[in-house]
């Protein structure tokens, strides 16, 4: 049993001095709850001492009722096994992660700063290219990657923002530090299931929660909502969160999202494109669709220009873009920035448009289309994961 479990366990610890002996320190591996000297790291103790004064039976009772709520508004995510999908109840642990205020702080610093750059170099390759021009990226890198859709090249994008929702994976080294994993930037998802885990946890254990001083979670979504509908041009702006559908994996977030941003699920069945403009099918009649907060890939959005065997777009939607009729959350083609090989460029492309290096770091990674790069993984395989990084498109086949 860890430290963090035993306060919820019929039988917790007497005291935070208990946690040092109720599990042995682990080599090579950062402790978030206990320092290395065993004391409880400061921001931890006032959670600590909450869950303390919990008996028994309020124990019991805060694991009903989160329970109780994850069944009654069934959350769940697709699983796959043995290659069959099935749904499978969320599951979520009440005792929460805690991160500091200073260590939010520079993780929200070194996020931000990550988020302009990617937007920056999206804007550079889907329009002037001096990335390419000038050398600082290998062309083989963008035109080799089936994720760089060639006719949203030139489309003109609201206020050069590629990027309205993203995610970053992110972990900790064993000295405590933290390195980026991968960007999230297609149809990135955990906004609404860290939503509804926050939601069942404030009821579950509402006097806690209210003490701990927990920065609350409502206020990315308003400011996301407030900030993606100014990008209309008109007054009273529609916005529709696309989905593939019901048997996506994800479809409880997005209809979660949905719901709780107010704005309409729909699936590109729903919608038509009539004179470069966007609209949605309704027993009223066709209605003007301004915004998308788009959950789907990229090349799955539009049949006439991308991928011709999608059935899960609306065709003439990239007109529709192009026209400056409709803007989408994230800008199509924003698949680019997730692939891995750019991991080992980021560094020079942070320097070179901000003048300055990553303030959090990539995960070490090296790019097998250079000569150093490439013999360096050859005399290191042994300590290193391979991977494929420019994999054939979806839906295709390649020799």
């Amino acid at each position: 049993m860890d430290s963090m479990a035993a306060f919820l366990s019929p039988e917790p610890p007497d005291s935070l001095s208990q946690l040092s002996t109720m599990y042995p320190p682990q080599p090579d591996t950062f402790d978030e709850l206990v320092a290395s000297n065993g004391s409880v790291r400061p921001h931890w103790q006032n959670l600590l001492k909450q869950f303390e004064s919990l008996d028994a039976a309020q124990r019991r009772q805060a694991h009903e009722t989160a329970a109780r709520m994850l069944k009654d508004d069934g959350m769940t995510y697709l699983a796959s096994h043995n290659g069959r999908q099935s749904d499978r109840p969320w599951q979520l642990d009440l005792f929460p992660l805690l991160i500091s205020q200073e260590e939010w702080q520079h993780l929200e610093s070194g996020l931000i700063q990550r988020a302009r750059l990617l937007n920056h170099i999206l804007s550079d390759l889907y329009g002037p290219q001096q990335l390419l021009k000038n050398g600082t990226l290998p062309p083989a890198v963008v035109f080799g990657n089936p994720q760089f859709l060639q006719p949203c090249h030139g489309v003109p994008v609201a206020g050069g923002t590629y990027l309205h929702f993203l995610a970053f994976d992110v972990a900790r080294a064993p000295d405590g530090n933290w390195w980026v994993l991968r960007d999230r930037t297609e149809a990135p998802t955990g906004a609404g299931f860290s939503l509804e885990n926050r939601i069942i946890v404030s009821r579950s254990l509402p006097n806690l929660f209210a003490r701990t001083q927990v920065q609350r979670l409502s206020s990315f979504f308003q400011t996301f909502s407030e900030s993606f509908l100014q990008f209309s041009q008109r007054e009273d702006p529609m916005a529709v969160v696309l989905s593939p559908g019901p048997e996506n994996m994800a479809y409880f977030e997005h209809a979660y999202l949905a719901r709780y941003l107010g704005y309409p699920i729909v699936e590109g069945s729903d919608m038509t494109v009539r004179d470069e403009r966007l609209f949605l099918k309704t027993v009223d009649g066709l209605k003007p669709v301004d915004l998308i907060l788009r959950r789907i890939y990229s090349d799955l959005c539009d049949p006439l220009e991308l991928m011709t065997e999608s059935t899960t777009g609306v065709p003439g939607l990239l007109q529709a873009i192009r026209a400056g009729h409709v803007t989408m959350a994230n800008a199509l083609g924003s698949g680019l920035i997730e692939s891995e090989v750019l991991l080992s460029f980021l560094p020079t492309l942070s320097k070179f448009f901000f003048g300055e290096g990553l303030k959090i770091p990539s995960v070490a990674t090296w790019w097998c289309g250079q000569a150093n790069e490439r013999a360096y993984v050859l005399d290191n395989m042994d300590h290193l994961l391979i991977r494929r990084v420019l994999t054939p498109k979806r839906g295709l086949t390649h020799d």
